[in-house]
């Protein structure tokens, strides 16, 4: 018993340098971000905020022109649509790419991942100066060429949600497109031969062949794109809501909301309890998430 209690007290004091580092970087911001969503901290009340109990989390909930629930929702639509194409689109080009015989496969994988190369940040810009600009952007010359009028593709709610969703789409489809075709690649081949022969055409092949047998595969690497979707902030701030280039369009998703709460309205109290709560739904999806696996 001496022995295990000691092998036990050495292990926690060569662990301890991590655990204290753990507890600096991530435990206290976020016990202190709950204090804070308790308060009124705002840049009037820096040093001499109150106690205000759950006054931060009611406005956020029940307080329906408050934005919060709105911007949820956005959220909620905006992970689901991206989901949806990228797992679409990922499995249709994945699929393309194993086809037997296909020459330049090497080369169209590799063209693939450029995207997934380039820094995001990058990329947005681009995409915003370069493809929705309405003076000099691509898209609005085309029109031009045709004889239509320029387009502000950013300025309003619909299109810019469309131009935010495909501008993640184009950043996010080559991770997407890498576990699908890993994927496709550990699928029995003699399966797909039994099938021709009895006639299966590319769908019915599709739908009971293939995605029964990645579905185990794929289902961790859409969870980590979920989350990361959810936590979305560089694609919608950058292009619309970035400061001294706001576009015109509201479509706050809930991270861009809470940090225009923080450092635009400075209403750190109100923030703070933002914060936490998409913090409870995270970690309610990834335990909802955890359980479903356990009972399959």
């Amino acid at each position: 018993m001496k022995k295990k209690s000691k092998n036990t007290l050495w292990a926690y004091l060569c662990s301890s340098p991590s655990l204290i580092l753990i507890l600096l970087i991530i435990i206290f911001p976020i016990l202190y971000t709950a204090y804070i969503s308790f308060t009124n901290m705002n840049v009037y009340h820096w040093f001499d905020f109150e106690f205000v109990g759950l006054k931060n989390y009611r406005d956020a909930l029940f307080v329906f022109d408050s934005g919060f629930l709105s911007a949820l929702l956005r959220t909620v639509l905006w992970t689901v649509v991206s989901m949806i194409l990228q797992l679409v689109i990922a499995f249709v080009l994945a699929s393309l790419l194993n086809i037997q015989n296909f020459r330049g496969r090497r080369i169209y994988k590799t063209l693939l991942m450029i995207p997934w190369a380039m820094p995001g940040y990058v990329s947005i810009l681009l995409w915003k100066t370069g493809m929705f600009n309405s003076q000099f952007g691509l898209l609005n010359q085309w029109l031009e060429k045709l004889g239509m009028n320029p387009i502000r593709f950013l300025a309003g709610d619909v299109s810019a949600f469309i131009c935010c969703s495909v501008v993640n789409l184009w950043l996010a489809l080559p991770f997407m497109i890498m576990i699908m075709d890993g994927a496709l690649q550990a699928v029995d081949r003699s399966c797909y031969e039994s099938a021709v022969l009895d006639g299966a055409g590319w769908f019915q092949r599709a739908v009971y062949i293939t995605i029964p047998a990645i579905r185990q595969i794929i289902a961790p690497s859409v969870l980590i794109t979920v989350f990361t979707t959810f936590k979305q902030f560089d694609v919608v701030y950058l292009l619309t809501c970035q400061s001294g280039a706001r576009t015109g369009a509201n479509i706050h998703t809930i991270l861009t909301y809470a940090y225009e709460n923080a450092f635009i309205t400075n209403n750190y109290g109100y923030s703070s309890a933002i914060s936490i709560l998409i913090f409870v739904i995270l970690i309610g999806f990834s335990l909802l998430t955890g359980r479903r696996k356990k009972e399959r």
